[in-house]
């Protein structure tokens, strides 16, 4: 499974960027070996149409799962439509946020 982590910055160790759709980076993990990589958000200076866009740009990394700190609506059914299961809330570094879902997925 390859879960998305909005990020402030780009590496694993980053905080987790609350905002989706602005976020500057997206840490894209695989659960299977976790192995990660850096995705760069170029939506972020658009001035309408980021959450959907950066949506598209998350379904085409293959994540199943994003983790971030609050998705807009238009953002959160684009999202929706693709497949992707979202949890808002999260906080703290990227690395701390996978290790906290996959513990409450149990895994």
């Amino acid at each position: 499974m390859k879960i998305a982590v909005s990020a402030a910055g780009g590496s694993i160790e980053a905080e987790v960027e609350p905002r989706f759709g602005r976020a500057p980076y997206y840490v894209i993990v695989d659960t299977n070996d976790m192995k990660f990589e850096l995705v760069f958000n170029p939506n972020t200076l658009d001035e309408q149409g980021v959450g959907t866009q950066t949506a598209k740009l998350i379904a085409d990394t293959g994540a199943q799962i994003i983790l971030t700190g609050r998705v807009g609506p238009n953002a959160a059914g684009a999202l929706e439509a693709a497949g992707i299961k979202v949890e808002q809330g999260v906080s703290g570094s990227v690395r701390n946020a996978i290790d906290s879902y996959l513990a409450k997925a149990g895994r």
